[in-house]
């Protein structure tokens, strides 16, 4: 009876470790798929990001072409030349006459700061921030001004040591998320002398609270200028801080004062170092390199000459209108500037900036066009090891990289990414993470994610609202190019059914859309299939469309203008040098014209005359062209179903 008894128990046993095994599987196959499907999405965002930016780096030939052509605009306008090539400097005029015209009323609720400054007020700058409150215009220009007179004494690159007693503590790209910054402080101490930073680039920009990290930034670099090192990112520039955010932001924030604040910027992102290296072995920079980046050459170059990395400072004859080269998936064009040649980078000079703030490494040896961000390059670990060589280095420190992590080991150890911002796609997206590096010793990563509740939401939440979002960026991208997109589809579609093999519709994708997305993989959320697994390609299109502002206008000339909306905002924000938002009709008209033959952009233009008759509301022959470019938005079809079953729930 013991016997039977027994083997009973075994065999209770067994079972029960088989059923363990079986859950233990399929919770592994189903995290695996969740993880998957995560991959997908942060592939999505990371391909439609690098698209833009690659469409923001194509614009530096547009602005050639435009004062090329725009016969006028030299006369008319002479300092939006200068602007645009880096010419001259907006910040110069009179810091005291400009200081002294700005009053701060009683009135004012928002922090008050002494000058000079103390750690006080590095506290109060961060408590007043943590209850959103704005610090006034006078303080913001003032200290603008000193960071500036701080940054114009410093090297290109800043040197720093640790010590047995002290670490350094380096960070990534922040892009405007405040809370990253202060949970990073939280977690490891404010700046102080025994407490050293380096923010590698990417302060501003995409986030909402730019301004307040430059501001925390810059009052820690004058309290503790030997201790907190800056280096330039590329979005340390006011032609992307245009598409990205931060141009509006201070606009929004500094209604009476805030063109002033975006011109001393300007001067104080091309003052900003290049780099920082630690104890002569780990240099820090924010892209990467390239097989030509010569560390020499960097260290004297006046890096102050470049206040756009988008904007190639090539003086060139006008009248030969030659194309000087072809490099990196884009084209470099040069016309006459007035002033001398002292007055901006050589183009040689230019290529080695662009190379260390837009580079992103790869597995692939060798060294080639970075085609996804149209700029700077891919490097792989033999370029790594023969410059680390080369400069008598162990290790490089770069950011630029969204990592679902935080950060990124490659190279054989020999190059660490480092990125500071957490949910920077979506909330759940990726950690944030910052290092620590100390007295001959390997460094230490630590991560977080900021959060709105109390935990982390289940795997499979987080894994649901990041996947929506990035299908809904995507689609998004697909009505934009939807006249396209049915022109190839249809070419397959010989027998005019409405249907193509998943082969030829994944084919039509990527030749149209040019995002490197594993397509076949998304078909089910993008289209619907039918038994034998053909596309109706049209379903692409069922849930989304681009409302029209007029609709006697050719859905041609919608997507057309929908697509390029960000550029054109920029593109008239330049224009609009006095920032009122208005452009005249004429303005309007000269520009469009130059725009729709520069990207080759094949529509009726009195289509797009018309509809900008038509915003013009008050007939006084000026066009507000923010409103104009708000009034091409997509219609998610399937928003308001949501709404109504959130509102019954």
């Amino acid at each position: 009876m013991g016997c039977g008894s027994s083997s009973i128990k075994v065999k209770k046993s067994a079972k029960t470790i088989r059923a363990a095994l079986v859950i233990q599987n399929w919770y592994r196959g189903y995290r695996a798929r969740l993880k998957t499907r995560q991959r997908y999405a942060l592939t999505i965002f990371q391909s439609i990001e690098y698209a833009d930016e690659q469409g923001q780096l194509q614009l530096s030939n547009f602005f050639s072409f435009m004062l090329e052509n725009y016969a006028h605009i030299q006369q008319k306008d002479p300092t939006l030349v200068n602007r645009l090539f880096g010419l001259g400097s907006h910040a110069d005029k009179g810091r005291q006459d400009i200081l002294g015209l700005i009053e701060i009323p009683d009135s004012y609720n928002g922090p008050r700061l002494q000058f000079p400054l103390s750690s006080t007020s590095l506290h109060t700058l961060i408590e007043a921030f943590k209850k959103q409150q704005i610090l006034h215009a006078y303080y913001v220009l003032e200290i603008l001004f000193e960071t500036k007179e701080v940054l114009k004494q410093m090297p290109n690159f800043t040197h720093i040591r640790t010590c047995p007693t002290k670490e350094i503590t380096i960070c990534g790209d922040l892009h405007g998320k405040l809370d990253d910054l202060l949970l990073v402080f939280s977690k490891n101490g404010l700046p102080s002398g025994q407490n050293p930073y380096v923010f590698n680039g990417d302060f501003v920009d995409r986030g909402k609270y730019s301004i307040e990290i430059l501001m925390i930034l810059f009052v820690s670099f004058l309290l503790y200028g030997d201790d907190l090192c800056l280096n330039r990112g590329n979005h340390e520039d006011f032609l992307m801080n245009m598409r990205y955010g931060f141009t509006k932001e201070i606009l929004s924030k500094y209604k009476i004062h805030g063109k002033k604040i975006l011109q001393v910027l300007e001067d104080v992102f091309a003052w900003l170092p290049l780099g920082t290296i630690i104890d002569d072995e780990i240099l820090i920079m924010h892209g990467g390199i390239s097989e030509s980046t010569d560390l020499g050459l960097l260290h004297h170059i006046e890096r102050n000459k470049m206040k756009s990395v988008l904007m190639p400072p090539v003086p060139v004859d006008k009248e030969t209108n030659v194309e000087l080269k072809k490099n990196k998936g884009h084209i470099l064009r040069g016309i006459r500037l007035s002033g001398s040649p002292s007055e901006y980078l050589t183009k040689h000079e230019w290529e080695q900036v662009i190379d260390i703030l837009w580079s992103d490494p790869r597995g692939k040896r060798g060294c080639y066009p970075n085609t996804c961000r149209g700029g700077g390059c891919y490097f792989g670990p033999d370029v790594t090891s023969k410059f680390l060589i080369k400069n008598h280095l162990k290790l490089l420190i770069r950011s630029h990289e969204c990592k679902p992590e935080g950060y990124e080991i490659c190279h054989d150890g020999k190059v660490i990414t480092v990125f500071s911002a957490s949910n920077y796609y979506e909330e759940g997206s990726n950690r944030g993470a910052y290092i620590k590096v100390g007295f001959h010793t390997t460094p230490r990563f630590f991560q977080y994610q900021v959060t709105k509740a109390t935990c982390l939401r289940p795997l499979y939440q987080r894994v649901n609202t990041i996947e929506s979002s990035a299908i809904r960026i995507l689609k998004e991208r697909m009505i934009s190019r939807k006249t396209d997109l049915i022109h190839v589809f249809q070419l397959q579609d010989r027998t005019k059914s409405g249907k193509i093999s998943m082969g030829q519709w994944a084919f039509a994708m990527e030749n149209v859309l040019g995002l490197n997305l594993p397509w076949r993989s998304l078909s089910s959320q993008l289209i619907i299939t039918d038994q034998d697994g053909n596309v109706e390609y049209m379903s692409c299109f069922y849930d989304i469309h681009i409302q029209k502002p007029v609709k006697e206008v050719q859905s041609a000339v919608i997507e057309t203008l929908y697509r390029y909306r960000s550029d054109l905002q920029i593109i008239f924000n330049v224009i609009d040098s006095d920032h009122s938002g208005l452009i005249s009709m004429e303005e309007f008209h000269s520009m469009w014209k130059l725009f729709s033959s520069h990207y080759h952009v094949h529509i009726d233009d009195s289509q797009v005359d018309e509809l900008a008759k038509r915003m013009d509301s008050n007939k006084d022959g000026s066009i507000d062209f923010n409103e104009f470019l708000k009034a091409f938005y997509v219609v998610h079809k399937f928003d308001n179903l949501k709404k109504s079953n959130t509102s019954l729930v």
